[in-house]
């Protein structure tokens, strides 16, 4: 749209096949296993050292530490070690080496971007802002993670992002993490295991409770009941399966915001972590609470889950609650509406709907908000990330699927006070796929997880299909006139 003087600026961000973390590669069969130890163990203390001499050499350049990872892959087969004499430390190490591999995080793409602004601004120049840009990162096996990159936007409107490091770092997954007692039970209630089991696990736990809280109860419970039958097996089961899927993230303060990567932990998000919206939310108190929405993909289906951090150093991954937790496309406001938290989901892969709650993990009873109108958007409407305040309205991001599913980016306003009222929409695509950007694993895409408004322009990452990441820059006056035209 000439009309608004859209800027797109001359920001690429590829995917760069040398940045790697290292993960286990344990296989599945004992026989096999115990074969590969048996190797190990049958080697010299010379030829051991020998052989972490050269793994040193090849990767202590492409790792901050290569020792820990290695180490925790020796404590993963540590149980089908078969000898009782005692191991040296570097016998561990090539242990933990024969059942490790490099996977490079980005190889495929490094798309749907997100941004928010960062909660350090020190020293950022008067009228300039320093952000954080969220990023799906999609390796080997189409398995996604969340990359960061931080930048700064200068008085004039300029971008710019800080050098990226070479090296990435997965954060430390706290052993022992904390839940809320409610939420437990509407989440086993909802999934339909609101049993005499569930109530015997969860009844002597106090309203906040700890893993080793919840295994020594279910561990109790388990003594008490014989015989054990299917139902009760399956309770335990899924009351191991929601523990594991909420979880805490701890990442060292010393990490550039570059080098941290949330890689996939539950099983529900084994096949990826795909499309996080961050937004950075502001409570009636004032108090301050970055969340972001993300579709978990095992491989068979998709589970919306959310993120909670305050220093993008600690993170909470929390399952969602409710009837309206359905779909992918979840995007929260970035503050209460009239007292209530606000919601835009897509609950039938066609339409955008929004919903409201008392609590932000608890969601249901969506209402339509809006439907295909134009060619360009006639299979379907989402939104692009979080709303955005204005003195006008709330400026929704959309997205619209038109013909030879071409993607392109739209823009919608919203009653500030009542937003289920739309009170403005662009008849024509704000930013479409061109040239370079139609080429990608998805071709014709052009794609957003969330924008913001700086100064007097509107900022906005997106992805070219699925492949990579740019900015494009728009005079806010005149999106929102073209949106009230």
């Amino acid at each position: 749209m000439s009309a608004l003087s859209l800027r797109r600026h001359e920001i690429t961000l590829l995917p760069d096949s040398a940045r790697v973390i290292i993960r286990p590669f344990i296989p599945s069969d004992p026989q096999r296993l115990a074969t590969i130890i048996g190797r190990a163990l049958a080697l010299t203390e010379a030829e051991v050292d020998q052989e972490m001499q050269d793994v040193h050499a090849a990767f202590d350049s492409r790792h901050y530490d290569i020792e820990v990872p290695l180490l925790a892959h020796f404590a993963k087969v540590r149980p089908h070690i078969f000898t009782q004499r005692p191991l040296t430390r570097v016998r561990e190490l090539l242990i933990g080496a024969l059942f490790s591999g490099e996977y490079a995080l980005e190889a495929a793409a490094l798309f749907n971007p997100s941004i928010v602004a960062h909660p350090d601004q020190a020293g950022v120049p008067e009228g300039g802002l320093r952000f954080i840009m969220s990023l799906r990162a999609t390796g080997e096996g189409h398995i996604s993670s969340i990359e960061f990159r931080a930048g700064n936007i200068s008085p004039s409107g300029d971008i710019s992002l800080e050098p990226v490091s070479r090296f990435v770092t997965v954060p430390q997954v706290l052993p022992n993490p904390t839940y809320r007692k409610r939420r437990f039970l509407v989440k086993l209630h909802e999934m339909g295991f609101d049993n005499d089991s569930t109530t015997a696990v969860l009844s002597s736990l106090g309203d906040d409770f700890t893993l080793s809280d919840l295994a020594s109860s279910v561990a109790r419970v388990r003594s008490e009941t014989l015989p054990v039958n299917h139902d009760f097996q399956r309770t335990l089961e899924c009351i191991q399966w929601l523990a594991d899927s909420n979880y805490e993230l701890l990442f060292p303060s010393k990490l550039a915001i570059s080098e941290r990567i949330i890689f996939p932990v539950s099983a529900n998000e084994s096949n990826g972590i795909e499309d996080a919206r961050f937004v950075r939310f502001v409570d009636d108190d004032g108090s301050v609470m970055y969340y972001a929405t993300y579709t978990a993909y095992n491989g068979r289906a998709i589970l919306p889950q959310l993120i909670e951090t305050q220093d993008f150093l600690h993170f909470r991954v929390l399952t969602l609650n409710g009837s309206a937790v359905q779909n992918k496309g979840m995007a929260l406001f970035p503050r209460r509406i009239n007292g209530r938290y606000a919601m835009l989901s897509r609950q039938d892969d066609e339409n955008l709907l929004i919903m409201f709650s008392d609590n932000p993990h608890h969601w249901n009873d969506p209402q339509m908000l809006l439907r295909p109108a134009s060619a360009w958007e006639s299979v379907k409407v989402g939104n692009c990330g979080s709303p955005i305040e204005t003195p006008e309205g709330w400026l929704v991001i959309t997205h619209g699927v038109g013909p030879m599913r071409k993607y392109c980016i739209g823009a919608v306003l919203l009653d500030l006070n009542d937003p289920t009222q739309v009170i403005g929409r662009l008849r024509e695509p704000l930013l479409s796929p061109e040239e370079n950007e139609r080429e990608g694993y998805v071709p014709n895409v052009v794609y957003s997880c969330g924008s913001l408004i700086h100064g007097a322009q509107l900022i906005l990452p997106y992805a070219m299909s699925d492949k990579a990441t740019a900015f494009a820059s728009v005079p806010l006056d005149k999106l929102l006139k073209a949106l009230e035209e």
